[in-house]
């Protein structure tokens, strides 16, 4: 007999290795079929759903009508904020410039915005002065000795030809002393044209010249522009002139925000070199200052009468562009377009449009055709 503390045979051992080996492959192989169960199972739900005749839910969408709008065709011409008043200010009299002010300084109309020194002037003031006061005492001691003549010829005491010599020195002590007031004058004028003043209010925007620097007449000293009466200026082509008339509307673009400019005049003469035509509009686009570039929307067409849609309407894929139009029955209708030309946020389409015609603006990406939609307000 074996002994009793003998283990299991190894037969035993074998078919007990073997059952704990089915045992994993049995629950590995539940793993794997686990999923596919779950989607088949979920695909059956739905199949079944569908078969009941109920359908997917309402799909949420915004919806805007189709209209007619009367568009042209445009291209984006580079444009530039431009101060209506911009001035370069000059020195009118020779010198040495002795005050000026800093850029970004801002100066109400007739304020002083740069000084020249004015010591010559004031010694050539107190000349003209002394020159005005000798004359005059010629002129009257001229016309005392012409009177005093005139009792002499009255007396007979002198000759005709005696008041007529003491009549024209008194006529040229007159005259004398008339050019010596106009001389006054002129260096009064030229004094006070030392202290140069703003034409306008504005702002100081450059500085061409340095205090302690000499000026003549007519040096540029200072850049002055006005930052409250701004314009667009833009140049276009001579085909874009009938297009673009006076009190014509466009579209402006700049820094990420949008504008609408009014054609409030056109220079009728071309550049020499570009063959450009300079137009400028007007705006009320607070924030642009001067100096801004921006794009302005030019007519290059005559604008006719189109059917147009938002933008955001469109659907754009692989075979096609489209709209989704809501049907009377509530559900989309996929309709393929054509894009024409664009104003603003709205844009040209030719197609199964029609004016009234009720359009998906959001949501349209998930749509398909006869699916039953939900109008959101907004």
């Amino acid at each position: 007999m074996p002994p009793a503390d003998a283990g299991p045979p190894p037969g035993a051992l074998r078919a007990a290795t073997t059952t704990l080996k089915v045992r994993r492959q049995l629950i590995q192989l539940i793993d794997r079929l686990r999923l596919p169960v779950i989607v088949l199972a979920a695909c059956s739900a739905a199949i079944a759903h569908a078969q009941q005749g109920d359908g997917p839910p309402p799909a949420p969408v915004r919806v805007a009508q189709a209209a007619m709008a009367e568009m042209a065709p445009i291209v984006w011409m580079p444009g530039t904020v431009v101060g209506r008043n911009d001035a370069r200010v000059s020195a009118e009299v020779d010198g040495r410039l002795k005050s000026i002010l800093d850029v970004g300084t801002d100066v109400a109309e007739g304020d002083e915005v740069a000084r020249i020194d004015d010591t010559e002037l004031k010694l050539a003031l107190n000349e003209a002065e002394a020159v005005v006061a000798r004359e005059n005492a010629r002129f009257r001691f001229a016309e005392q000795e012409l009177a005093r003549m005139e009792k002499l010829l009255a007396d007979a005491l002198i000759t005709r030809s005696q008041v007529d010599q003491a009549r024209t020195s008194r006529d040229a002590a007159r005259n004398e002393w008339r050019a010596a007031k106009a001389r006054l004058d002129l260096v009064r004028d030229r004094l006070g044209k030392t202290r140069l003043k703003a034409p306008f209010a504005g702002v100081v925007t450059e500085r061409y010249q340095r205090a302690g620097e000499r000026v003549e007449a007519g040096t540029e000293v200072l850049r002055l522009v006005d930052p409250d009466n701004l314009e667009v200026q833009v140049f276009v082509s001579a085909a874009t002139l009938p297009n673009l008339p006076a009190g014509a509307s466009a579209q402006l673009k700049a820094n990420g925000e949008s504008a609408e400019g009014t054609v409030s005049s056109i220079v009728n003469v071309g550049d020499d070199r570009s063959r450009l035509y300079d137009a400028r509009l007007a705006f009320a686009k607070p924030g642009w200052p001067a100096g801004t570039t921006l794009r302005v929307a030019v007519p290059i067409a005559a604008s006719r009468e189109v059917v147009a849609v938002p933008r955001d309407a469109l659907v754009l894929r692989r075979d096609g562009t489209s709209v989704f139009r809501i049907k009377e029955d509530g559900t989309a209708e996929r309709v393929q377009v054509t894009t024409g030309v664009a104003n603003g946020a709205l844009i040209e389409v030719s197609g199964d449009i029609k004016p009234g015609d009720r359009v998906v603006i959001r949501g349209g990406d998930r749509l398909f055709p006869g699916q039953k939609v939900q109008i959101q307000e907004g």
